[in-house]
């Protein structure tokens, strides 16, 4: 409640219902006097701000403490104690990415991987890998200058020098396929002169067209590719998640299908708690991955370890209290949950390193 005078008419100014106390039956809003002072302001700031970290942290308490808990008093309905779920996930997952990308920089990691230099036993399996592309391709440009380059013992190789494609040159590529074709026109033009069944396919074409270009735009410096590939898949990974989420939520209603007490909803309202708390437990697995940086602690690696094993142990109980079935039962369906949800991250990831590289 704020410390605005209250209006003396009765008549809401939001939805213009007729009021009989203080706060609109029909949308909710506080009848109260709308010009209020800058103290007023100051002091419903301050109010919102303390109230929402009293929320914040209550709920956080029994997030972290009471597997499944949350998601069962949201169901019953008991919800005005605690923070909003939705609001819950988009105010941490905020916190989380913020964290995230002022941590990992991939543009630093990669350009210190590119220069490092190629052990003898990396250089001979990277010439042997050149040996068999070359059986089934001999007239590929890229991976002749690559093998002279390869053999050359008296300079050193690099990760770098890995991409190298043409003497000086430089490139990158979605696979070797596209580096014997020097632009779109010249593949298109060879295209034409195979007989239809010998020609690729629509989205073969698209691929090889794309390489070309990723290969055309990027010859001179490789690096910024892989750190324009890198950046991007980063700042892809928030919509992945978003995307996990209702797929997770529709694992679990397959699972407990029988149990029609479940709606869709419910079950999504316990992977966004689930999520909250995988954010949660992975900005304290940053403090201490950045405290054995500082201290060089061993021991936090096995903390760090303890943490990820506590997920999947979280999960279990989290499953067992808000389904509420016995242990047998719930060990066969956290360990159904926890494989395929796994596939399914694996998938996403794939297709979102896929869609990366050829947005380039």
């Amino acid at each position: 409640m704020s410390h605005v005078p209250q209006r003396k008419e009765k008549d809401c100014l939001n939805c213009g219902a007729m009021l009989q106390g203080r706060y609109c039956h029909v949308c909710g809003q506080e009848n109260v006097v709308p010009k209020e002072t800058f103290w007023h302001m100051v002091i419903h700031f301050f109010y919102d701000i303390t109230h929402f970290d009293s929320s914040f942290f209550h709920t956080v308490h029994h997030l972290i403490l009471r597997p499944g808990f949350l998601s069962k008093e949201y169901m019953l309905g008991r919800r005005a104690s605690y923070l909003h779920p939705v609001r819950m996930y988009v105010f941490t997952s905020a916190i989380f990415f913020l964290l995230f990308f002022s941590l990992f920089k991939p543009a630093e990691s990669i350009n210190k991987n590119v220069n490092k230099p190629l052990s003898i036993s990396e250089r001979a399996d990277y010439v042997k890998q050149l040996q068999q592309k070359l059986k089934t391709d001999t007239g590929n440009v890229f991976l002749k200058t690559q093998m002279l380059h390869a053999k050359d013992t008296s300079k050193v190789l690099t990760v770098k020098d890995l991409l190298q494609i043409e003497g000086n040159g430089g490139g990158v590529s979605l696979s070797f396929s596209a580096i014997k074709y020097k632009s779109a026109e010249e593949y298109d033009s060879i295209e034409r002169t195979l007989p239809p069944s010998e020609r690729d396919g629509w989205f073969i074409r698209r691929l090889t067209k794309k390489e070309i270009g990723i290969y055309n735009k990027y010859r001179e410096n490789p690096g910024e590719a892989l750190n324009k590939f890198g950046e991007s898949v980063l700042h892809k990974l928030p919509y992945m998640l978003f995307i996990s989420l209702p797929l997770f939520a529709l694992l679990l209603k397959l699972v407990y299908i029988r149990r029609k007490q479940f709606y869709f909803a419910d079950h999504g309202v316990f992977t966004i708690h689930l999520y909250i708390f995988t954010f949660i437990l992975l900005m304290a697995v940053f403090a201490l991955n950045k405290l054995r940086d500082l201290t060089r602690w061993d021991f936090i690696g096995l903390l760090i370890a303890a943490l990820f094993i506590g997920l999947f142990f979280y999960l279990y109980k989290a499953m067992r209290n808000f389904y509420g079935q016995g242990r047998g039962k719930t060990v066969l369906k956290f360990l159904f949950v926890a494989f395929w949800s796994l596939i399914m991250m694996l998938i996403l990831l794939i297709f979102f390193l896929f869609f990366s590289a050829v947005t380039l």
